[in-house]
């Protein structure tokens, strides 16, 4: 599964909503030069607007940088979720949770490394605090009822989440970075080393 966010050449960008085409320069960005080259001038150039426009717009980087992060939590809402009929069961909406989870982090890792950067965004964004809980509503999901060993404590839903998160980020975050590229471990997917777990009917 692919979940790149498509390039768009510079000088082609709509501005007839400016603060898209930023957003889109900056995803252009990320995906082709990494974090470290996303500026606030330099989304001004490829959306081919003077260098003081991000600025109106987003207030300054952290700002674009929110906006950005937003996307990001859209996108990896909609991949944890691909291919799900309506009647998917709870163990199916894990597995594409978790598995598109993965897939996202794999494909698109400058997003995703600037998508948990508090340090680089505003925590306190109404559109990137709204995107981030929808995609955390994915994961609260896929952890109720869960039968594990931590099943009969009064937070065992807290729990399950938190598990689920702890577990799918670290094999995303490993993924992202190419450290599980090498010798036998660029074999494994994310299904042959979690366990699986049932449910309560």
């Amino acid at each position: 599964m692919s979940d790149t966010y498509p390039m768009t050449d510079q000088g082609t960008y709509h501005h007839g909503n400016l603060k898209e085409a930023l957003v889109q320069a900056g995803l252009d960005i990320l995906h082709q030069q990494g974090l470290s080259a996303l500026t606030l001038r330099a989304c001004a150039v490829r959306a081919g607007v003077s260098h003081t426009a991000p600025k109106n717009h987003f207030g300054n980087l952290a700002g674009l940088m929110s906006a950005i992060a937003a996307r990001g939590y859209q996108k990896l809402t909609e991949t944890m979720q691909t291919g799900l009929p309506q009647d998917a069961t709870r163990a199916d909406r894990r597995q594409a949770a978790l598995g598109g989870y993965v897939d996202f982090a794999a494909q698109n890792p400058g997003l995703f490394e600037l998508m948990f950067s508090t340090q680089r965004t505003n925590g306190d964004s109404p559109e990137l605090m709204e995107q981030a809980n929808r995609c955390f509503d994915v994961l609260r999901d896929v952890s109720e009822g869960l039968v594990w060993d931590k099943s009969d404590a009064p937070d065992a839903a807290l729990r399950a989440q938190i598990m689920h998160w702890s577990m799918v980020h670290g094999f995303a975050q490993l993924t992202a970075s190419g450290k599980l590229t090498k010798g036998a471990m660029k074999h494994l997917q994310i299904f042959d080393v979690f366990p699986q777990f049932d449910y309560k009917a």
